[in-house]
């Protein structure tokens, strides 16, 4: 899984160039949940537009909730990441390489990085920062629910299926 962002372009054109599958997230996650993209299914020649978000849209196979897929491997962009401790800001150049990220004020819902990958060097972080182990409805907003259509899709099913409700995050201002 390659996310859709500009400087994960050239990972998403390796990916496919090595005859691999892709699997990049629609974008703002409003239709589907994620593409599918084959190299064997993409025209010769055209493997650069598939790497767009465009051409995802093109060459790509929509997948919803209920698709089984085994992912390898995650890359993710960041703005700075600690490579001693794993923990990772955002959307990481060398230059955003820092060794102050408090490890204690990390939430349960980010992830940490056991691989950071700069134009000149791979690190292996070693982290023991524990890894999100689910949707943490709890952490999520109804604004932010409202604007991802999988999110809410999910919700309801689980819902369903369990007979509870999935508390969200309650409004700081009380209301």
């Amino acid at each position: 899984m390659v996310s859709p962002d500009s400087p994960q372009k050239q990972v998403r054109f390796l990916t496919l160039s090595g005859h691999k599958k892709l699997l990049t997230p629609q974008p703002r996650l409003t239709t589907e949940f994620f593409s599918v993209l084959d190299a064997q299914m993409i025209p010769t020649g055209c493997i650069p537009e598939a790497c767009t978000p465009v051409g995802a849209a093109k060459y790509g196979r929509p997948i919803g909730l209920d698709e089984k897929i085994k992912v390898d491997l995650i890359v993710i962009g960041s703005v700075a990441v600690d490579p001693a401790s794993g923990a990772r800001l955002g959307k990481v150049h060398d230059t955003q390489l820092v060794d102050d990220i408090p490890v204690e004020k990390l939430q349960v819902h980010d992830m940490p990085a056991d691989i950071v990958c700069t134009p000149t060097q791979v690190i292996f972080t070693n982290t023991t920062i524990p890894k999100p182990q689910g949707i943490y409805w709890e952490k999520l907003s109804s604004e932010k629910l409202g604007q991802i259509r999988v999110l809410r899709e999910l919700k309801a099913r689980i819902e369903q299926e369990t007979g509870t409700n999935l508390p969200l995050q309650c409004k700081r201002d009380g209301r």
